[in-house]
């Protein structure tokens, strides 16, 4: 049996404003229909032997990870939610705690915001991991590289490793990432691949050399599942123990220093997408080598990246540029410059501003809510509740809200009311009266919350009991 263990943490800043901390790239749709996470999954469904992913990442993104795994009817072996970031050897090492029980599962690392072209190609090279995973070897996937990049870390490779008809490689170093001339001069060697960060090795060797090689981040880790719990769909690491966990990564803390390291190369169009630029690189491109994404107009504009996600977007003479439009947010560089885009994440952090952190929509246990327009005085609100879905029973002090269903329907609890709404009817909830929201119905809910008042903020909120079958308060 293989495990995979999808990490999915980070933030991806070099992508903003698409990108945000609460809502990270792997979360997004960047190439095709489904998100990164979604396609990391997917990928893997045709390899024989493959069980339900354990999913790691932060608590923040718990309910995006949960719905978008829903969302292609993958039900996960567990979503371990970190409650701070640790780098990924505790994160490896929570995984192999987890399967221990499992007699000669291998896990299968994978970071969740990765793409790859070529499955068919990984699948083959998932073959050779496994044949020399189930012999006591530690698998790190090495990216056969197709020019000099700065941005990798890069493994020297070893004298050829055969057995059973299969062929891997030797670890002869691991590099640390290079400048240009010498990036240039790796690849024209041969001798050098990527470091991916994806991993293959029996649950119990890790952990065995995890012991053997770093015991302080075995020991807290071990500490934090045990003093782990339940929540709703979710296990929650133990907050104080895995916070005392060192960081370090599993290159540093193990695969450097053993010595059952095997490299597997991997060779099928693979890309870490963590800028404009490597989206533009494997876009789908037109006639002037433009990947354009949403209502886009372009005049005499080359080799460029655009992406509009809620208005119209014009250019003019552009040439080698990025143009990336959210509803609150617009990002204009050079594609030679968009590695500073992490500056400017920077200078809006510093600021406190909130475009840093989330876009308008925020998702929910029972949906998410979008912010449509603000005044002064009012908010308006899309809100999307999935069937079953309930917002827990709570009272504002400081704002009175209005709904209007849009579709589906609405059962409202007002005070000592119960009323159930359909489309276009509606209800006024007065500050200070108690209500709940849910969607018994088996079709999505949508509709308009307005609110007034004289402070609008989310955290006038007092929760006053959770929605019954759900666990704590959302």
């Amino acid at each position: 049996m293989i495990i995979p263990v999808i990490l999915a943490g980070g933030s991806g800043t070099r992508l903003w404003p698409l990108s945000r901390a609460l809502y990270p790239k792997q979360m997004l749709d960047l190439v095709g229909e489904h998100t990164m996470l979604q396609d990391t999954v997917l990928r893997l469904r045709a390899y024989p032997g493959m069980s339900a992913p354990i999913v790691i990442c932060n608590q923040n993104h718990r309910f995006l990870a949960a719905e978008q795994l829903r969302a292609i009817g993958v039900a996960p072996r567990a979503i371990i939610l970190e409650p701070v970031g640790r780098n990924t050897a505790p994160a490896v090492a929570v995984a192999a705690v987890q399967a221990a029980g499992l007699d000669d599962a291998a896990l299968l690392v994978l970071p969740a915001d990765h793409f790859i072209a070529q499955v068919d190609r990984l699948h083959a090279a998932l073959t050779v991991a496994e044949h020399f995973a189930r012999r006591d070897h530690l698998i790190t996937f090495g990216v056969v590289p197709r020019s000099p990049e700065t941005g990798y870390g890069y493994i020297r490779k070893g004298r050829p490793l055969l057995d059973g008809g299969f062929e891997a490689l030797q670890i002869a170093a691991f590099v640390e990432k290079p400048d240009q001339a010498t990036a240039a001069a790796y690849v024209a060697s041969g001798d050098y691949c990527w470091n991916s960060g994806m991993f293959m090795f029996r649950a119990a060797l890790v952990l065995a050399e995890m012991e053997r090689l770093a015991p302080e981040i075995v020991a807290a880790c071990q500490k934090a599942v045990a003093e782990g719990r339940e929540d709703l769909d979710f296990m929650r690491l133990g907050e104080a123990a895995f916070s005392a966990c060192p960081s370090d990564s599993i290159d540093y803390a193990v695969m450097e220093k053993t010595d059952r390291g095997v490299m597997v190369p991997l060779d099928a169009g693979w890309n870490d997408l963590g800028s404009w630029e490597a989206l533009w690189q494997v876009g789908s491109k037109d006639a002037a080598r433009n990947v354009i994404q949403g209502d886009v107009l372009v005049h005499d504009v080359r080799n460029s990246y655009l992406k509009a996600t809620s208005r119209l977007v014009a250019a003019v003479g552009l040439v080698d540029h990025i143009v990336v439009e959210t509803a609150d947010a617009v990002l204009i560089a050079p594609r030679r410059r968009v590695q500073d885009v992490k500056a400017l994440v920077d200078a809006l952090g510093a600021q406190k501003r909130p475009e840093v952190l989330t876009h308008r929509r925020a998702y929910r246990p029972w949906g998410f809510s979008e912010s449509m327009v603000q005044g002064q005085r009012f908010e308006a609100k899309r809100i999307i509740v999935n069937p079953g879905g309930q917002i827990v029973m709570q009272e504002h002090f400081h704002r009175a809200e209005h709904w209007v269903v849009v579709s589906g329907t609405a059962r409202v609890t007002r005070g000592e009311e119960e009323l159930l709404l359909k489309e276009d009817e509606s209800i006024y909830i007065p500050l200070g009266v108690r209500h709940c929201l849910q969607n018994p119905g088996k079709i999505t809910l949508e509709l308009i919350e307005i609110r007034t008042g004289g402070y609008l903020g989310e955290d006038d909120i007092v929760r006053l009991r959770r929605p019954a079958g759900t666990g704590p308060n959302p």
